[in-house]
């Protein structure tokens, strides 16, 4: 693989970088950190550049080589967010990951060597944030890390995205986290939760998928099968039948179109989570 003259070298699928990579510029002595990473990873080689390049952005970074002893560093101290190794020895990533989701929903950053869309769909059912490839480039990994962080702490601040949703038998509500349909509960996961929000708040509007990217996950760049892999999910729990779907329908050339069934309750209703009262 070649890289631009500026552009460090990519960790390779064996961990082992073709040179290692000029430390980056660390923030000024006495500033706060941007937040606090766990890495996990079992290739010291690459857990090293990843932390390196993390700690040079400003981040508090913990590390550690496998399943158990990433459990132990989150008891410790919780993550602001996770850069998961899948496979890793003893307890691969997926279940680390499981485990960490059972106690809150801290961002993850899957990181692989395996590519293959089953294990894609694998990393995000358990609510992953971003699935990153080896051969990856370290600097791109630090601009992921922040934006997943900025969209974490954006979901976090109350406003008017806390409205409770309504539409097509769906029930959204976003500061609970709960959504239901036809009265039955949706076990969605963090993105799937968060696309069917921004859908329902959009009705009748055709989105590509760079701009559901952008608008659901913070991203301006990043693959873009992450999208499809998401709305194909997301039909199979909120569709009567997924293979022909009524409700996320698929505008060819563009993208994905959320269609409300005509009727009195056409539109997408908001209602104030507080008074109850419509918008």
């Amino acid at each position: 693989m070649q890289t631009t003259p500026d552009a460090p070298p990519p960790c390779p699928a064996d961990g082992v970088p073709p040179a290692r990579p000029e430390r980056p510029a660390r923030p000024a002595h006495g500033d706060p950190a941007r937040g606090h990473v766990l890495v996990v990873d079992d290739d010291p080689t690459v857990a090293e550049v990843v932390t390196q390049y993390l700690t040079g952005a400003g981040y508090d970074v913990a590390r550690a080589a496998d399943g158990p002893a990433a459990l132990e560093q989150y008891a410790l101290r919780r993550p602001d967010l996770a850069v998961l190794d899948l496979m890793l020895p003893g307890m691969d990533g997926l279940e680390v990951c499981r485990r960490m989701r059972a106690h809150a929903p801290v961002p993850v950053i899957m990181l692989t060597a395996r590519g293959d869309e089953d294990d894609r769909i694998l990393g995000l059912e358990t609510g992953a944030d971003d699935y990153v490839t080896k051969p990856f480039s370290p600097r791109e990994l630090v601009l992921r890390v922040g934006s997943v962080l900025r969209r974490a702490e954006t979901d976090a601040t109350p406003s008017r995205r806390s409205a409770v949703l309504e539409g097509a038998g769906l029930v959204l509500d976003p500061a609970a986290r709960r959504a239901t349909w036809e009265g039955r509960v949706l076990a969605l996961t963090l993105r799937e939760f968060d696309l069917l929000a921004f859908l329902l708040r959009n009705p009748g509007r055709a989105f590509t998928r760079k701009e559901l990217m952008r608008e659901v996950w913070g991203w301006d760049f990043g693959d873009l099968s992450t999208v499809t892999v998401h709305v194909r999910r997301l039909r199979g729990k909120v569709e009567a039948d997924p293979a022909r779907p009524g409700l996320i329908r698929t505008v060819w050339g563009i993208g994905y179109r959320l269609d409300l069934p005509p009727g009195p309750a056409s539109g997408a209703t908001t209602i104030d989570s507080r008074s109850r009262t419509p918008s």
